[in-house]
């Protein structure tokens, strides 16, 4: 397929992602004419996926200059990537499978053109920006963070007093952790796998590494499906809760030794280990759905491995010694983009959103005005958002009356 061919059904692709994200449309059509980020630079390290695309359409229509590189070496669309570049005009640093050494060639592109504000999905564009681009930093008026791993990382920069400046953590918003992380992972996680094995869900035994809003939703996706759920947590307030949901939940030396499939969403290093890998039964199957592939520790595995060979299309093989093989899907990175799509574009279009109204709010503000800290996503925002949301499904929720809104405000009233 030519470059051409690839734009075309890269442009393609996004125009039916578009259709379903009326939000993001709706946002972008006003920008057109309002172009409320005219003459701001902005640098965005995400992942190369239709949804991205739209994103990336609507901040340029506000008036921006966008420019992209991708957040994961795996979860780049190459035919997005060209038709960012070749249709839209949207500079867009991204390979497939690129290496570590290209995918950080790529963020030091994105740095090259100065941008004004940054859009991070996990904090390595900050991280390049804190560490090894530091002359850069005067010119930033603030940023955006997209995942659970991201917002840790910053706000452990925040804590140690080396954030350099303000970032809005779109991850926290109610309209995306709620709904993007629990419907969209839980979806996506599951179809994943699905693509990369065509295993049977149904009477299996899954165990999900982790019951935050993502691990919640794999486990809901995984469990209506017909799956034995086993739920591995660290905190006890979330492992009670899955408890009352209805799961199994042990350690993860116990659910070792009976999982068929594992499935990580913890933000946290090595949760699946060495001694978890020498427990776990012939054919058992790996994946991870968090942010970065640290989250299982495949060197351990690899020393572990007599063999190691790729079986299918994003399935790899590894032989023990006893003669045990534990395939680990899409290297061990994010399944549901490694080895599908990614989120459903319904749930994106809240994210995105929620992105695209937290830059413009930090473009609206007085350089200096804000700390060098992690800010949520103002309320103002997130309600805007759900509001337009229901909108654009048509459905219509109540409106309190003086009434009740004097009741809900006031200390005096009772029975």
């Amino acid at each position: 397929m030519s470059l051409s061919e690839l734009a075309r059904e890269g442009e393609r692709r996004i125009l039916w992602a578009d259709r379903h994200m009326p939000v993001l449309t709706g946002i972008r059509e006003r920008w057109s004419e309002e172009k409320p980020l005219a003459g701001i630079r902005i640098g965005a390290c995400l992942h190369v996926t239709t949804e991205t695309a739209n994103l990336m359409r609507t901040l340029k229509a506000g008036g921006a200059e966008v420019a992209l590189c991708a957040s994961n070496p795996l979860s780049t669309q190459d035919d997005v990537a060209a038709a960012l570049n070749e249709v839209y005009d949207i500079p867009t640093y991204a390979v497939r499978g690129e290496d570590n050494q290209t995918y950080y060639h790529h963020i030091n592109q994105v740095l090259d053109t100065r941008p004004a504000i940054t859009m991070d999905d996990g904090a390595d564009l900050v991280n390049t920006l804190h560490g090894k681009r530091r002359e850069l930093l005067e010119n930033i008026l603030g940023g955006t963070e997209e995942t659970t791993t991201g917002v840790i990382r910053l706000r452990a920069m925040e804590k140690e007093e080396v954030l350099q400046y303000p970032i809005v953590a779109v991850n926290e918003a109610l309209t995306k952790h709620m709904f993007d992380n629990r419907y969209g992972t839980g979806q996506s996680a599951l179809d994943g796998i699905l693509r990369a094995t065509n295993y049977l869900i149904a009477g299996s035994t899954l165990v999900v590494v982790g019951y935050g809003w993502c691990g919640k939703g794999v486990a809901s996706r995984a469990k209506g499906m017909g799956a034995n759920v086993i739920v591995v947590e660290a905190d006890p307030l979330r492992a009670l809760e899955a408890v009352m949901d209805g799961y199994w939940v042990t350690s993860m030396v116990k659910a070792s030794t009976v999982g068929q499939i594992f499935v990580t969403v913890t933000g946290d290093k090595h949760v699946i280990d060495r001694q978890h890998f020498e427990r776990m039964r012939d054919g058992a199957i790996v994946a991870n759905s968090g942010h970065f592939d640290v989250e299982l520790n495949l060197d351990a595995l690899r020393e572990m491995a007599v063999e190691v060979k790729e079986v299918r299309e994003n399935v790899e093989e590894y032989r023990l010694q006893d003669g045990r093989r534990i395939f680990v899907l899409a290297q061990g990175r994010l399944v549901n983009l490694a080895a599908a799509e990614g989120h459903p574009a319904q749930v994106m279009d809240m994210s995105f959103a929620n992105q695209a109204l937290s830059v413009a709010w930090l473009a609206g503000q007085p350089r200096g005005s804000l700390g060098k800290q992690v800010f949520p996503v103002p309320e103002e925002i997130d309600r805007e958002v759900a509001r337009l949301k229901l909108a654009s499904l048509q459905i219509e929720i109540e409106d309190l009356t003086a009434e009740q809104e004097k009741y809900l405000t006031s200390f005096d009233l009772g029975t």
